[in-house]
C-alpha cells in the first residue's frame, strides 16, 4: 500500500471516529470571551478545544463575547455550561487559580509554565474545584505592559498623580494604583483602551495584541511608549459546572490545555514583535527592583484583605526563588 493510500485511510478513520464521538457526546454551551469576538485568537483556540472535547464525550456549542462581564454573568446564571475568560474574572469562582494574575507575581512565561504545570497535575485536582465550579484549563494570555502617553513615565515615582485606567471589576487594581499615588480611572475592558486613545487617561495596560487590535498607536502619539517590563501575566481560564460534565473531563482537559502552552506563547510573541522597536522603553535594573518591591508589598496587602489566595502566592514565590534565589524577596521576613 502506498503512502497516499495510507494517509487517505487514516483520514477517513479519523473522520469516522469524530463522527461516532459526536453522536454519543453531550451537548454543552460555552461562553468564550475574546476582545475581537469570533475573529479573535482566543475564540480560534476554543474551536480547536471543541474538536478535542468530542473525544471526552462533550460537544461544545461556542458563543463569542466581547464583554467579559456579560460572559461571566451568563455563566453564573446558567445560560452557559462552560466559560473561557481571564484569570482576573475567574477569581470570583476560584480564588486559587484566579490569583495567578496577581500583580508582578510571574516575571516570565517560563515562570508561568512552571506554575501551570504544577497545578494541572492530578495531585492538584482538588484545588481546581470550588463547588459547583471546576477550572479545566489555563492558557497564557500574554504579559501585560504599560502603555504611556509620555515616555518619561517609566518609574514608580513618576506614576504619582497620573491618570491610570483600571478595571472596575478588579479591587486589586484599585489598591495598586492608589498605593503608588496615581489617580485610578474606572473602566471596563471594552473602553479602557479608547480612554487612552482619546487622552482621558495617561496610562493603560494590556498584552501586546491590544496594540493593533485596539489601535493604541493613536494614544501613543507623539511622545508615548510601551514600558518593557511585565506588570502581570494574564491567563485565560476555562471553567465548567463540574456535575454537568463526564467524570474525568476536567483532568483530561487540564492535561490537554497544558500541551497548548508553548504554541500559545509563540502566538503571543508574534503580537509582541509587531510593536515597533522604537516604541519600547527600557528601564534600569534599579527601577525594576523598585517596581518588584511595590508589587510584592501590594500582593501581601491584598492577601491580607482576602483578595489574593495565600496558597497560590506562596507557590508563585517558591517558583520565583527557585529560578532566582538571589532576589531580595527570597530572604525577606514578610514573606508571601
Amino acid at each position: 500500500m502506498d503512502l497516499h493510500s495510507k494517509l487517505l485511510i487514516s483520514s477517513v478513520f479519523a473522520t469516522l471516529v469524530a463522527a461516532v464521538s459526536a453522536v454519543h457526546a453531550e451537548p454543552k454551551k460555552m461562553c468564550v470571551f475574546d476582545l475581537l469576538g469570533a475573529n479573535g485568537p482566543t475564540y480560534s483556540q476554543m474551536k480547536d478545544y471543541k474538536t478535542v472535547a468530542l473525544s471526552w464525550g462533550v460537544e461544545l456549542e461556542l458563543k463569542p463575547y466581547t464583554s467579559e462581564r456579560v460572559a461571566a454573568e451568563d455563566f453564573k446564571s446558567g445560560l452557559c455550561d462552560a466559560v473561557s475568560f481571564t484569570g482576573i474574572r475567574a477569581r470570583q469562582f476560584n480564588a486559587f487559580t484566579g490569583s495567578l494574575d496577581a500583580i508582578g507575581a510571574m516575571p516570565s512565561y517560563e515562570h508561568l509554565k512552571s506554575v501551570i504545570t504544577t497545578i494541572s497535575s492530578k495531585k492538584a485536582a482538588k484545588l481546581m474545584t470550588v463547588a459547583p465550579y471546576e477550572v479545566v484549563g489555563i492558557l497564557p494570555g500574554g504579559a501585560a505592559y504599560m502603555f504611556v502617553n509620555d515616555r518619561t513615565i517609566d518609574t514608580v515615582g513618576e506614576l504619582s498623580g497620573k491618570r491610570i485606567a483600571i478595571l472596575d471589576s478588579d479591587p486589586a487594581q484599585v489598591e495598586m494604583v492608589s498605593f503608588v499615588g496615581a489617580s485610578p480611572v474606572g473602566t471596563s475592558i471594552t473602553n479602557m483602551f479608547s480612554k487612552f486613545n482619546n487622552g482621558s487617561v495617561d496610562v493603560t495596560y494590556g498584552p501586546a495584541i491590544v496594540y493593533e487590535a485596539m489601535e493604541l498607536y493613536k494614544g501613543l502619539q507623539p511622545n508615548g511608549g510601551v514600558i518593557d517590563f511585565s506588570l502581570v501575566q494574564i491567563t485565560l481560564q476555562m471553567l465548567i459546572r463540574k456535575a454537568e460534565f463526564p467524570e474525568q473531563f476536567g483532568q483530561k482537559s487540564r492535561e490537554y490545555t497544558l500541551t497548548q502552552f508553548d504554541s500559545s506563547v509563540a502566538l503571543i510573541k508574534r503580537y509582541e514583535s509587531k510593536i515597533p522597536k522604537e516604541l519600547w522603553v527600557s528601564i534600569s535594573e534599579q527601577d525594576k527592583s523598585g517596581y518588584l518591591e511595590v508589587f510584592r508589598q501590594s500582593r501581601i496587602r491584598l492577601r491580607e484583605k482576602g483578595i489574593y489566595n495565600g496558597k497560590m502566592l506562596k507557590l508563585m514565590r517558591m517558583v520565583r526563588c527557585k529560578k532566582d534565589p538571589h532576589q531580595a524577596e527570597c530572604t525577606a521576613e514578610d514573606k508571601e
